[in-house]
């Protein structure tokens, strides 16, 4: 199943401050490029907290950007995919999300419009994936094993599967289609294959 990574949909340029930028100048950035936060870096381009226009709206007795930041920064790494950062930013009550390298050097940021650019999918079409791709192709499941709803993107599985362990797998692999952003697993099963087989009695 092709699922889209943060390296593919994340903004290249990126607007900083370093831990010494003053707070006036952090202000005019955030303004003319009409953004609601912005990364701190260190002199080795290494992401050491995020300061937001909220952070500037509390009023503060700080002067500079490293006083002011909020860290550690919340990041994420390019190989991820769109669906895990979609879920950090949700989990971290975050807008944005500063893209790192191995060594946490800043490479570029991630946004939610960035990430709704994947997500801008009807809810028919997420249908459609889970169905084919999901229950069918992956799971082997038969036509109507598992009934589909998905509303907003939240998708909804109920019915019965062969194995216990088959349940997990389902939830999981419907959470990597794209544009979804939760799923509700009614599922049951017929054998539990999570219990060592007992030997038949003499």
């Amino acid at each position: 199943m092709e699922t889209r990574t943060v390296g593919e949909v994340m903004t290249r340029e990126v607007v900083r401050a370093d831990r010494q930028t003053p707070l006036d100048e952090v202000v005019r950035l955030l303004e003319r490029h009409r953004i609601r936060a912005l990364p701190v870096v260190d002199h080795d381009d290494k992401v050491v907290g995020v300061v937001s226009g909220a952070d500037l709206a509390h009023g503060t007795a700080a002067t500079t950007a490293g006083e002011l930041m909020a860290t550690p920064a919340v990041t994420i790494h390019p190989e991820q995919h769109v669906p895990n950062a979609a879920r950090l930013m949700e989990r971290q009550h975050v807008d944005r999300l500063p893209v790192v390298d191995e060594e946490d050097r800043l490479i570029g940021i991630a946004t939610r419009r960035d990430l709704l650019r994947v997500f801008r999918r009807t809810d028919d079409e997420i249908r459609r994936q889970v169905m084919e791709e999901v229950l069918a192709g992956a799971l082997n499941l038969p036509p109507g094993a598992v009934a589909v709803s998905v509303r907003d993107g939240m998708v909804t599985l109920e019915g019965r599967l062969h194995r216990r362990s088959d349940v997990p797998l389902a939830v999981r692999s419907t959470w990597g289609a794209e544009g979804v952003v939760g799923v509700v697993g009614k599922l049951g099963f017929d054998i539990d294959d999570s219990r060592p087989a007992q030997p038949a009695p003499h």
